[in-house]
């Protein structure tokens, strides 16, 4: 693999780790903020956890426009300016609405960061090695999970204001990643798009300096003469990468992840088990789900998107059921942890490792931002509302009823796999635009 290839890849791919620690760094606060600021359930799931969710949303579904018009690169940037501006706001709050404010900033830059990290990456990378390099952003976001799990642990004794540690504490890698973007070069097939052809032929060069750059530029040429003016994802031949991206983004939320990653001390505390005990288990979440994310990143390009799939959608509806099985019948103890790490590990090794490689690879290079944002927003209006509920369905149906419906909808998503999902290993981009899209209508008409 080209050296600078993998350096400029894992380079965008911190994006996620931001993404990571961001997202889950509040589960180690926010049963302080509650008690600080006397909040009822259902003003501390919607505002003070919530609004960062739906930071997440506008980040996803307005991402797409920057990623398109300023380009990948760019947008890159700016998501470490948001990550940075919402660290140090939100450690510096001292009441619930500036807190959930400057935790909405940072939900910007995850949601954007779901649509131009993985777009980036995908563009610069072979099609052999794409699954993998792509999934390199899902790694550093479960990296990012684990070390503010770790952080949480750490910092949880500081004193009264520890809370404010461990959520300002982002800001120190927010601003190295800022500067790290700076050093890429931009998309190559964004630069085409745009029809700076001699900038995208210097980048080509340096990708693939033993390949001549004219056949990609004709490959694209080819592409953008099949499509009009002003077209949008919505338009009739697109309907099957769209459909793809909807059902594989509402599944991955449908299984619950969020809702265990933003509550586990919560879930564990609910087990059972004390509250130190309860943020070690927490670790113990961060590091199966890194595990499994670096074996699904190994796999991806060996057996593919589908099969990752298929071991992912098993083993959600056993882990699942029996954790329901557990609340509804008071296993308490050790039970509960290990039952959830068989759930993350599930996760980590499919849904967590396919999901953004698979949106990222579904739609044509001038609709990519537009078809990632789509995707990214579908996940994260889900991510906002199923995590937002759970303080109240814990405790009106309880969480057993919870983790039974999770259970369910991962049967479906079984269906969507062996009936759906199509292989997307080891093809170029335009020739998938060309299957999913072209070939699909002509057999359609």
């Amino acid at each position: 693999m080209n050296r600078k290839i993998l350096i400029w890849s894992i380079t965008a791919a911190l994006a996620g780790f931001l993404f990571g620690f961001d997202t889950v760094v509040i589960s180690g606060a926010e049963k302080k903020l509650q008690l600080l600021w006397g909040s009822s359930d259902m003003f501390h799931g919607v505002v003070v956890i919530g609004m960062a969710l739906w930071g997440t949303v506008i980040g996803a579904f307005f991402g797409g426009i920057p990623t398109n018009k300023l380009g990948r690169k760019n947008t890159l940037i700016w998501i470490g300016v948001l990550y940075t501006i919402s660290a140090i706001g939100s450690g510096l709050a001292n009441d619930p609405w500036t807190f959930a404010i400057f935790r909405f900033i940072g939900g910007l830059g995850v949601g954007a960061s779901t649509i131009a990290a993985p777009a980036y990456i995908s563009e610069i990378a072979p099609a052999k090695d794409r699954g993998k390099l792509v999934g390199l952003y899902q790694f550093n976001i479960v990296f990012g999970i684990l070390i503010a799990f770790l952080s949480n642990y750490l910092l949880n004794n500081v004193g009264e204001n520890a809370w404010r540690w461990m959520i300002g504490v982002e800001a120190f890698p927010a601003a190295i990643y800022t500067v790290f973007a700076l050093t890429i070069p931009k998309s190559p097939r964004w630069l085409l798009t745009k029809f700076r052809n001699s900038e995208a032929i210097g980048v080509l060069k340096i990708i693939n300096p033993d390949q001549d750059p004219e056949k990609l530029m004709l490959e694209i040429k080819d592409e953008m003469e099949n499509t009009v003016p002003n077209e949008n994802i919505f338009l009739k031949k697109y309907r099957f990468p769209l459909i793809l991206a909807f059902l594989i983004a509402f599944f991955n939320q449908l299984s619950g992840i969020n809702a265990l990653l933003y509550y586990a001390p919560r879930i564990f505390e609910e087990a059972g088990l004390g509250e130190s005990s309860a943020l070690l288990s927490s670790i113990g979440i961060g590091v199966t789900n890194m595990l499994f994310t670096l074996l699904g990143i190994i796999l991806i390009d060996r057996l593919g998107r589908k099969q990752l799939m298929y071991i992912c959608s098993f083993g959600y509806i056993i882990s699942l059921s029996l954790v329901s099985a557990a609340f509804f019948f008071s296993w308490e103890g050790s039970i509960v942890p290990v039952l959830l790490f068989m759930f993350i590990a599930s996760h980590a090794i499919g849904q967590g490792t396919v999901i953004w490689v698979f949106i990222s690879e579904i739609f044509p290079n001038h609709l990519r931002g537009s078809g990632q944002s789509f995707g990214s927003s579908v996940h994260w209006v889900l991510a906002a509302v199923v995590p937002s509920l759970v303080p109240v369905l814990f405790s009106t149906i309880g969480a057993g009823m919870v983790f039974l419906f999770f259970a369910i909808m991962m049967g479906f998503q079984l269906l969507f796999v062996i009936f759906m999902m199509p292989e997307t290993k080891g093809v170029s981009l335009e020739e998938l635009s060309k299957k999913l899209i072209k070939d699909r209508n002509k057999a359609a008409n």
